[in-house]
């Protein structure tokens, strides 16, 4: 059983996210607070397994309660947070704090909306709150990447790309990750992190601000670069295309097939492998479900290669468990030995 603390200053909101959380059997709300204050007290008296804490709140907020709640008593907090900008920013710092993931609502349409996301939650919460808060190794970008033994890949081609699909967790490891690319990396990196449509934009600014190399939101028709990260747009999908037989651009698009995650790793891969076939390193890291999976496989049968996160570092060993079971993952390493062989693979 996960026990679970609910911290919002709305009492529909309590109500709504505990009548959610005990429909399902593994999970009970042991607990409501109704600012970051009680969240403190009442996670040291209830030692719940996981939170879900709102931003905005009187008194105290979900950012000033993390800190405390980090530093004293650690433990996963997943953010509620509203899909604006403003409460992107929040939600990023509240990442970088330690919280492990966050569930966005819409506050212009709360009562149709937060249902929505009742499947996603239940999940995050389950699977979160068993597995407790992964320790990650701390790497400075600043010292010199400690590169792995080189390993044997299936493919003896050049890697003319990287295509990286995240999910639940993703924001955090992909830090580490490109924070730790050097700025003369000789080729793009394309990433799929399922996001809300205003949180890619801030994601990436941040993610720009402690790399060495560019990271962007990725814009349609755009060529492009060497050295160059670009996020897919929330909301939709990225994928390339060829302008001319050097030469490729970003494409993004809003509605292609049956994808449930927009952006989707499945589309950005396969779209990949399109237009580079066989020069592709395919990067699955820490999500729920199998999205990237058929995109792996594209990967793999086109004679790229292709890396899978560990289940030890991982937040939540859905996305990664999914390519390996399927045999498509080339090799399997933890989060901080992922930037290394990025380097190694080009």
């Amino acid at each position: 059983m996960v026990k679970v603390l609910i911290v919002d200053d709305s009492a529909f909101m309590r109500n709504t996210l505990s009548s959610m959380i005990a429909s399902d059997p593994e999970l009970e709300v042991i607990g409501m607070a109704k600012d970051g204050i009680e969240a403190i007290d009442k996670v040291a008296s209830l030692q719940p397994d996981i939170v879900t804490m709102d931003v905005e709140m009187p008194r105290m907020d979900g950012i000033e309660s993390l800190k405390h709640i980090m530093s004293k008593t650690p433990l996963p907090v997943l953010m509620v947070s509203s899909l604006t900008t403003e409460g992107a920013e929040a939600t990023l710092d509240a990442l970088d704090l330690g919280a492990v993931d966050f569930i966005p609502k819409n506050l212009a349409d709360l009562s149709i909306n937060i249902v929505k996301i009742k499947n996603v939650l239940i999940d995050k919460l389950k699977k979160i709150g068993k597995k407790g808060l992964v320790k990650q190794k701390l790497i400075i970008p600043s010292r010199p990447l400690t590169m792995p033994a080189p390993m044997q890949y299936t493919s003896h081609r050049k890697t003319g790309i990287v295509a990286i699909g995240s999910s639940t967790g993703g924001p955090k490891a992909l830090q580490t990750i490109i924070s730790n690319i050097p700025k003369e990396f000789p080729v793009p990196v394309l990433i799929a992190q399922h996001m809300p449509p205003s949180f890619t934009g801030p994601f990436a600014d941040r993610l720009n601000q402690i790399s060495a190399v560019h990271v962007k939101e990725a814009e349609d028709n755009e060529p492009i670069q060497k050295g160059t990260v670009y996020i897919a747009p929330g909301g939709g999908h990225m994928g390339v295309k060829r302008i001319k037989l050097t030469k490729t651009a970003i494409a993004l698009t809003q509605h292609k097939g049956e994808y449930i995650y927009k952006p989707s790793a499945d589309y950005l891969m396969l779209s990949v492998t399109e237009s580079f076939s066989g020069q592709v390193l395919g990067v699955i890291l820490t999500g729920l479900g199998n999205d990237g999976t058929q995109g792996m496989k594209e990967i793999k049968n086109k004679g790229g290669r292709t890396i899978a996160e560990s289940e030890e570092s991982c937040v939540v060993y859905g996305m990664p468990k999914s390519v390996v079971e399927a045999g498509v993952a080339d090799k399997v390493v933890r989060l901080d030995e992922i930037a290394g062989e990025i380097v190694n693979a080009v």
